[in-house]
């Protein structure tokens, strides 16, 4: 497995320079900005990759502020109850893209959070609670929790959100496969931990975020 320098130092030719390639690279939130954002943005922010998963991300940005006005800010009481029959309304409604399922799972992932801020005092807190060595751990949390936050919907929900945090793009997998770390995309909670390890390996020798580490390894590789 190639030092954390070598793979930067290959992102950098291709990139320009470190500088023009830490442009690129967006910054994870402090722990304490995390655990200060409101419940009903997680929520937002949690619709919003499902919604995107399997659909052109640029109609679902398009539509974002109709989803805002039709859900109700996405506040997570509001949602937690909503009946099978308003369920139905939504769906004749104009304002956002009509897909029951995932309609069905906004209304689970509201109880979801009411569930997480129960526990911890907001979501936030929880979220804020999973550091960079956990972050395989919150993956599997969300996946099994939640409602349609499995894979890669997970993972550019974290990011959005800004926790620090990797996403197995193609070229990411393509690096870790590379590198030896994995044999083929991650498919078991054994490959994500191999990964995690890989991770925490190359944040150890850089003392770089786990998004930053991602990010390079994303731009090391055609």
């Amino acid at each position: 497995m190639r030092t954390f320098a070598e793979l930067l130092e290959r992102a950098a030719r291709r990139r320009g320079g470190v500088k023009a390639l830490e442009s690129e690279i967006p910054k994870p939130r402090a722990l304490k900005e995390l655990t200060a954002i409101p419940d009903d943005r997680w929520l937002s922010a949690m619709t919003r990759g499902v919604f995107q998963a399997g659909f052109v991300w640029r109609v679902v940005a398009h539509k974002w502020p109709g989803f805002e006005a039709a859900l109700a800010g996405f506040d997570p009481h509001a949602l937690a109850y909503l009946s099978d029959e308003d369920l139905e309304k939504l769906l004749a409604d104009t304002r956002i893209i009509r897909h029951h399922a995932k309609l069905l799972a906004t209304r689970d992932n509201a109880q979801f959070v009411l569930d997480l801020a129960e526990a911890h005092g907001g979501a936030g807190a929880f979220f804020a609670s999973f550091g960079p060595r956990r972050y395989a751990e919150l993956l599997e949390v969300l996946k099994k929790r939640g409602a349609r936050l499995g894979g890669m919907t997970a993972q550019y929900f974290l990011r959005q959100m800004g926790v620090e945090s990797w996403v197995l793009s193609t070229d990411v997998v393509r690096v870790l496969v590379d590198e030896g770390v994995l044999h083929r995309p991650p498919s078991s909670k054994r490959d994500m931990q191999a990964v995690q390890a890989a991770f925490d390996h190359w944040c150890e020798q850089s003392g770089k975020s786990l998004t930053y580490v991602s990010r390079v390894l994303a731009m090391s590789i055609d």
